[in-house]
């Protein structure tokens, strides 16, 4: 078993398993966010930014059985060869709340992640509501305010967006700030 993956081979399992193509910009939104946040914290960016991108790999695999989501994920990648206890963890502590309530976030990654893949949501709703439909010119202040608005984008959890400020630390204005430079990354990527 493997306890490391490349991007090219994590970009493999994505192209293998997963390929809905709005599932598919979420992952690589996710990777993009946690690249930068992995920057900000002076983290191992590609560890964060694999996570990010395999983190959902078995949304097109359950077929809405939501009870296997991230078991069935960390199950498709250790059948690929791979063991990384961190990274499944995170994956499988993201799914809180989801189905069965004994899965809990626990440490900063953990944190980190669940808001990370949550933040794209509110980022590409209002993105998708923009004239223009671009990342380009969003402020901070624009997501902050969607944010505040539990009606706006009502799928989002909140909660774990706010806990990257309350459990890992990262101020908000800085977190929404590196989550909309990463859009920016990979807006050619992400039609954005």
């Amino acid at each position: 078993m493997k306890n490391t993956i490349t991007t090219t081979e994590a970009y493999g399992l994505l192209d293998k398993y997963l390929q809905t193509q709005y599932l598919r910009y979420h992952v690589m939104e996710s990777e993009a966010v946690m690249r930068r946040i992995a920057e900000y914290l002076g983290e191992d960016a590609d560890f964060y930014g694999r996570t990010g991108l395999l983190h959902d790999l078995d949304m097109d695999v359950i077929n809405e059985q939501w009870h296997l989501h991230g078991h069935r994920t960390i199950e498709l990648i250790r059948n690929e060869g791979y063991d990384m206890p961190e990274m499944f963890e995170a994956i499988l502590a993201h799914t809180e709340g989801v189905i069965d309530n004994s899965i809990q976030r626990k440490t900063r990654f953990d944190f980190i992640l669940a808001g990370a893949e949550n933040i794209t949501g509110l980022i590409s709703a209002y993105v998708a509501v923009k004239p223009d439909k671009k990342i380009e010119g969003t402020q901070v202040s624009s997501i902050m305010k969607r944010f505040k608005a539990p009606a706006f984008a009502a799928k989002v959890n909140r909660r774990f967006i706010q806990d990257v400020t309350d459990v890992a630390q990262i101020p908000q204005d800085v977190f929404f700030d590196l989550a909309i430079k990463a859009f920016g990354d990979i807006a050619h990527k992400i039609n954005m």
